[in-house]
């Protein structure tokens, strides 16, 4: 970075008097002059050098940045308004009088100039070169185009000073650093905020995760102290047991009671006289199984009475708690058929894309199926 002090203001004759000359040739012409290229920047430099040597157009174009000033450029570089003195051979500018100059400092590296020659509609914006080859540190024109409307620095900005260019810069490098400190506290805080949170989350982290403890269901009679060996079957015994809740009858309930009545019209043994050979086998499996016998429909209503108060006579008994364990095997074996059921189901329509996806005919593919369904009927005997 130059220091402020050790740069001075641009000899606007030196550095710009030989340049307008050339203009006008430039902007009929696709060879560079080479007594302009020390003049020019070396990024301005390189990119008349590289690209006018595959261009087709005048190289004018190539000292402006801005596509769309170039023919305006053009206009003012062919007009007579550039045509040098007769006698000095030098364009006639009052640089004084017709020339305006602002700067600014863009970076530590870039401190730049802008001069409007308002007579002539051009401006030079001005770059200020530390080590260029071609003369060492100062003043070069980075860029030559057109005034800016309405005013000739209204996208440039600038001031009218090397030093209050400085300034500013400084101002505004400081502003800078006092909002990234800011932003940074401001980030910090943030960040510590957020660890705050993540404190108190992570308590809940490090707690211990806990599953309430199994409990078995209250089965009343049920087998507590009975150990098998096989925690599966005496989970499952104490159910045998249980009283179902949709009935209302709990055969535990009977003990030390007499037996009592069955509905009317219903008998666990029958008084018929053609019923008197029936075993008691027959009566006992039949009460086991919750099965009932019609009474004698021919007996005498004033038997009723009797009946009502008939010790012998009994309700018939859940069949739940005799035959839980065939219900769950019955059970098992529905399920089983049906999954296979299932099988056989999803079995028959893979097949039956896969014929379609192979071109086969519905009418074919239950030709095959009903063939093979006879044969299945071949195989059975």
């Amino acid at each position: 970075m130059a220091l402020s002090s050790n740069i001075k203001v641009p000899d606007l004759r030196d550095r710009l008097g030989p340049v307008l000359p050339s203009l006008p040739p430039a902007a009929l012409s696709v060879e560079v002059s080479d007594t302009i290229l020390p003049f020019l920047s070396p990024i301005l430099r390189q990119r008349v050098q590289l690209l006018s040597a595959s261009s087709t157009e005048p190289w004018i174009g190539l000292l402006c940045y801005d596509p769309a000033k170039v023919p305006k450029l053009s206009e003012i570089a062919q007009s007579n308004c550039l045509e040098p003195h007769p006698v000095s051979g030098e364009v006639e500018v009052d640089w004084d009088y017709d020339a305006e100059t602002r700067y600014r400092r863009v970076d530590e590296e870039t401190l730049q100039a802008l001069v409007a020659l308002q007579g002539f509609g051009l401006s030079f914006r001005l770059v200020y070169c530390a080590g260029d080859p071609m003369g060492g540190d100062g003043w070069r024109v980075g860029e030559v185009s057109v005034v800016d409307t309405p005013s000739a620095f209204s996208s440039f900005g600038g001031v009218s000073t090397i030093e209050e260019a400085e300034r500013q810069f400084n101002e505004s490098k400081t502003k800078n650093a006092a909002s990234a400190t800011g932003g940074s506290k401001n980030a910090t805080a943030t960040a510590e905020d957020n660890d705050d949170d993540d404190d108190y989350w992570a308590r809940y982290d490090a707690t211990p995760a806990r599953t309430p403890a199994a409990q078995r269901s209250p089965a009343p009679g049920s087998t507590n102290g009975r150990n098998t060996g096989n925690e599966e079957e005496d989970y499952y015994a104490q159910y045998d047991s249980v009283q179902p809740a949709m009935d209302n009858h709990d055969p535990d309930e009977e003990v030390n009671m007499p037996d009592i009545a069955p509905p009317l019209g219903l008998s666990s043994r029958s008084t018929h006289p053609a019923h008197d050979q029936r075993s008691d086998e027959e009566v006992e499996l039949n009460e086991t199984n919750g099965a009932w016998t019609l009474a004698d429909s021919a007996r005498s209503p004033s038997a009723s009475p009797k009946r009502e108060s008939d010790p012998s006579i009994a309700h018939p008994r859940p069949s739940s708690s005799a035959s839980s364990n065939a219900s769950v095997e019955k059970l098992e074996a529905a399920a089983e058929n049906f999954g296979v059921q299932q099988h056989i189901s999803r079995s028959i329509k893979s097949l039956f894309m896969l014929s379609r996806a192979s071109g086969i005919e519905r009418a074919d593919f239950e030709r095959i199926v009903k063939t093979e369904l006879d044969m299945l009927g071949l195989m059975e005997y």
